[in-house]
């Protein structure tokens, strides 16, 4: 046998193995996507005759508040496909709300200029910051003080309201006395904490928006739900699946053909004639 057959059927025998290694360093390497925490129910379906399991976990229920500039906002009709990144503040907090307000602005200018964020589309993210004071936040001090903090009210929401619907919201729907028992009870809601919903409003992170190492973790979880693909989504490699005893089956054939047609023939040795 040559060197070259010799090669040839090595390349051929190592093809599978190769694959076989890099789809596992994959899947080492692969994003530890952010979590859900609440489930509803639990639901038993049949799919391709085999029965399934499905978590219906609970999506936030719709509120419906006003913005700095006066607009009835909807989070289910206003916030469709958009990932929202949620806090909680009132105008004046002498402690921590100012400096939630600006790592919240830190994450709006992040958004439109850092290389991290440069495969999202700005329209898909929303920032609503949620007034614990609105009895005296108002339309124009909620305004007055996004101009103060740079605010783009597109992008961020600084909400008021009735005080029992977003004392409800935040106690019922996002769970926040759960998370951070010491910030929150039922009279006054003064938490650090940042919230991350995703496309369904489901939860998916309680961030302390005061932690500069939380506050990366929340830009990168960003990215993951806004790249996540649905539940329902079927990769076109597992249509392969099914498929890879053959394609085994070709790569050692192909090393078999190569073999025989470069391989060196073994003629028997003439003997000379005297």
């Amino acid at each position: 046998m040559t060197k070259k057959a010799l090669l040839a059927i090595l390349i051929a025998l190592l093809i599978p193995i190769v694959l076989f290694r890099i789809l596992t360093k994959a899947s080492e390497n692969a994003i530890n996507m952010p979590g859900r925490f609440y489930p509803d129910t639990v639901i038993t379906h049949m799919k391709d005759g085999k029965q399934l399991t499905d978590t219906v976990w609970h999506a936030v229920s719709d509120i419906r508040l006003t913005n700095q500039l006066g607009r009835t906002v909807s989070l289910r009709d206003d916030t469709k496909g958009k990932v929202i990144v949620l806090d909680f503040f009132f105008t004046r907090c002498p402690s921590i709300c100012p400096y939630l307000t600006a790592n919240m602005r830190k994450l709006q200018d992040a958004l439109l200029t850092k290389d991290r964020f440069k495969e999202l589309n700005p329209a898909f993210v929303q920032f609503i910051s949620l007034s614990v004071d609105p009895e005296r936040d108002s339309v124009p001090v909620l305004r007055a003080y996004g101009n103060r903090f740079g605010v783009d009210p597109d992008m961020w929401w600084l909400l008021t309201g009735p005080k029992k619907e977003i004392y409800d919201f935040a106690l019922n729907e996002l769970k926040m006395g759960l998370v951070d028992g010491e910030g929150v009870d039922s009279n006054f809601i003064h938490t650090q904490k940042m919230v991350l919903l995703d496309k369904s409003h489901v939860v998916r992170g309680y961030y302390n928006g005061l932690d500069s190492v939380d506050l990366r973790k929340l830009a990168d979880d960003i990215v993951f739900i806004m790249l996540e693909k649905d539940k329902d989504y079927v990769s076109p490699l597992t249509e392969l699946k099914p498929l890879m005893p053959m394609i085994l089956f070709i790569v050692l054939a192909t090393g078999a053909v190569v073999y025989f047609l470069f391989r060196t023939p073994k003629y028997p040795v003439k003997k000379k004639e005297t």
